[in-house]
């Protein structure tokens, strides 16, 4: 069987009409002080996806402003002298519900995530906080997720547990009444006691049919090969509902993640979008190197994760 080709012009177009028929929500956006962080952020509210709250150094800020020609008077502007007292501020607005979501600006996430996870006055929740990828390309037949990409070094079991159910609710806040794929990644598809991956993927894939796991098929060990393409699974007689067929892939390290995120944004020319997920609200994270288009794609992803969490609460 062969696989159609993805229209990623006119998927992102078919997505940015949805959110657009959604109530617009506050944000916080930390340390707004590069060029791309800033008009990311500016054009998502022009879009009508955000109302932006910029938090940092006013000067800087400005001076950005200025240098792109870009009038920032209509949005609220909060004044702190580094990016850590931005990121402070930013997690107690979160936390006082004066904003749905944070967006990080151009500083370092591990200086945003330590306020963000603080067990006293964080964003925590009784789930391990994970980063899901947002993903399209030409030559896939569908968008799909990849995590964890950017948070977790070296999950263990229970966390990668964790990074599952958050990509899986991230996925019906998508796609409502539709039972997502996710193909566990390894080196290779068989089971082997002296690759920790390979086991993990087999419980994983045994507690998605217990009940650990909900509201997806999960399957795994795959080599990425043999889950992306039907040929090379025919060609080693794997038989499974997510060859060919993954909405989600698990990867099994930090290393593995980003190496195959950016492999698919440098080479096949993904689209994309980065978020945490398992806080109390959504975080909207790309890389400091990553352009607008991504910026405004990972806000859009934000305000459909913001109306589901609403949705339920309702």
């Amino acid at each position: 069987m062969k696989q159609k080709i993805l229209d990623v012009d006119l998927l992102a177009k078919n997505f940015m009409q949805k959110c657009h028929s959604l109530p617009k929500i506050k944000v916080a956006v930390v340390y707004p002080c590069s060029p791309d962080s800033l008009e990311g952020a500016v054009e998502a509210a022009e879009r009508g996806l955000i109302e932006p709250i910029l938090i940092g150094p006013k000067a800087k800020i400005i001076k950005v402003a200025d240098e792109l020609s870009i009038d920032i008077r209509a949005y609220e502007l909060v004044d702190v002298p580094n990016s850590v007292a931005a990121a402070e501020k930013a997690v107690a607005l979160a936390r006082d519900g004066a904003v749905s979501a944070l967006m990080k600006g151009s500083l370092h996430t591990d200086e945003m995530m330590h306020e963000v996870i603080k067990k006293e006055g964080g964003l925590r929740t009784t789930r391990r906080i994970s980063h899901a990828f947002i993903m399209a390309i030409e030559q896939y037949h569908k968008p799909f997720i990849v995590t964890d990409a950017a948070i977790n070094i070296h999950p263990d079991l229970m966390t990668k547990r964790d990074i599952i159910q958050n990509a899986v609710d991230l996925f019906h806040a998508f796609k409502e009444n539709f039972v997502p794929k996710v193909a566990v990644l390894s080196a290779v598809e068989t089971i082997n006691p002296d690759m920790t991956s390979t086991m993990d993927a087999a419980c994983l894939a045994k507690m998605s049919e217990r009940g650990q796991i909900t509201n997806a098929i999960v399957d795994g060990p795959f080599a990425y090969d043999n889950v992306l393409s039907l040929h090379a699974a025919e060609a080693k007689k794997i038989h499974s509902p997510v060859v060919g067929e993954a909405d989600i892939f698990v990867v099994p390290n930090i290393e593995a993640g980003n190496i195959l995120a950016k492999q698919l944004v440098l080479i096949a020319d993904a689209a994309s979008a980065g978020i945490i997920l398992g806080a109390s609200v959504p975080i909207i994270l790309t890389s400091r190197a990553d352009g607008v288009q991504s910026r405004i794609g990972s806000c859009a992803v934000a305000l459909l994760m913001a109306h589901a969490k609403n949705t339920m609460r309702e």
